[in-house]
């Protein structure tokens, strides 16, 4: 015990095995111990990044994805805005085509109109010219 003391006082100590050691045998094993717990926990930063990467890659997807979608949305929206602008210019055209047949149809009824004056007019004067014989 007395060696034990003065070896303890240089600084060195015997261990489990009564090994010679420079540590103390408690210092000695929370070294261990802190080693195995660092180790671990590097383990697990490891694990740690290996799921951020893979969440990382996966929002990736989903922000491809999701702007994809929205390319075809765009898409989709000018395809309706280019056929609203056609069926518009096609009710012009028909509108147009509706007002030039009214016009035409006002012009026929004036020439019919005249037509039957003209009749008339003829019919009475050959009336009267059979009267007159």
């Amino acid at each position: 015990a007395m060696a034990q003391a003065a070896l303890g006082a240089a600084g060195l100590h015997f261990d489990e095995l009564n090994k010679l050691r420079v540590l103390e045998p408690e210092v000695a094993q929370q070294t261990a111990q802190l080693r195995e717990e660092c180790g671990a926990f590097l383990e697990k930063i490891v694990e740690f990044q290996k799921i951020v990467s893979s969440l990382i890659e996966l929002v990736d997807q989903l922000a491809k994805a999701a702007e994809s979608e929205k390319m075809k949305a765009i898409g989709a929206r000018n395809l309706l805005k280019s056929i609203a602008k056609q069926r518009e210019a096609q009710e012009q055209q028909l509108q147009a085509l509706i007002t030039e047949k009214k016009m035409q149809l006002e012009r026929y009824r004036i020439e019919y109109e005249t037509l039957c004056k003209i009749e008339a007019d003829q019919n009475e004067f050959i009336d009267q010219f059979i009267f007159q014989k």
